[in-house]
Parts: structure tokens; C-alpha cells; sequence
């Protein structure tokens, strides 16, 4: 129904910087909202940053005024413009799409969906 793919992670020196990429396709209607989370191992999935389909945004307190979430025109891909690396930011980050999908002919339907993680690591 929904496939997400997800690009741009590596291997980066502290205060480098990365942009990650999260496509979504599929049976799409609306997208209500994007977003990233991370885990790093050993600890519980946090979020990073989120943006609604009105383009207003949240940011966990530590990635504040270093990571940027932004989205293109058609709400189907979202970004992670992450800035100033640290090495704390090391972890697996996960793409989530909060979604209305068309679900046969005629019913629409909200759905939810995680990409497969990509690997970010800040570490010289």
C-alpha cells in the first residue's frame, strides 16, 4: 500500500553534516503529518522532528537549532537537515509517515508507517 524509502545516512565527523531523505509512495490521499525518531543502542526510541501537513514543526530540545524537518511540495517526501554533529547523535533514525490512504475503491482510511531505519554515525 505504502512504501517508504529511506537515504543519506553515514559515517560523519563531529560538527559535519547530513540530510536524510524519507520517500513515501503508494495509495497516498492526504499526509497529516511526517516526522523522524532515533534509537540509539540500548535506549528507547525518541523523536527527533515532526512536521504537519501545515508545515508547523516540533523538535526534540536537543536537536534544536541544528536539525531542520522540512518537506517538498507534494508532502511525500520529508527531510533532516542535520547540522553541528555530535557524537550523542549517533543512533539508527526511523522515518514515519502519518498518512489517509485509499484502501480499495472508494474508502479512505488513516494509517501510520516506519521506514526501515537508517544508520547515522558521528564519530571521528
Amino acid at each position: 500500500q505504502v512504501q517508504l524509502v529511506e537515504s543519506g545516512g553515514g559515517l560523519v565527523q563531529p560538527g559535519g553534516s547530513l540530510r536524510l531523505s524519507c520517500a513515501a509512495s503508494g495509495s497516498i490521499f492526504i499526509t497529516n503529518a511526517m516526522g523522524w525518531y532515533r534509537q540509539a543502542p540500548g535506549k528507547q526510541r525518541d523523536l527527533v522532528a515532526t512536521i504537519t501537513s501545515g508545515g508547523t514543526t516540533n523538535y526534540a530540545d536537543s536537536v534544536k537549532g541544528r536539525f531542520t524537518i522540512s518537506t517538498d511540495n507534494a508532502k511525500t517526501t520529508v527531510y533532516l537537515q542535520m547540522n553541528s554533529l555530535k557524537p550523542e547523535d549517533t543512533a539508527v533514525y526511523y522515518c514515519y509517515v502519518d498518512l489517509m490512504i485509499v484502501v480499495g475503491t472508494t474508502k479512505i482510511e488513516r494509517r501510520d508507517y516506519w521506514g526501515r531505519g537508517i544508520q547515522v554515525t558521528v564519530s571521528s
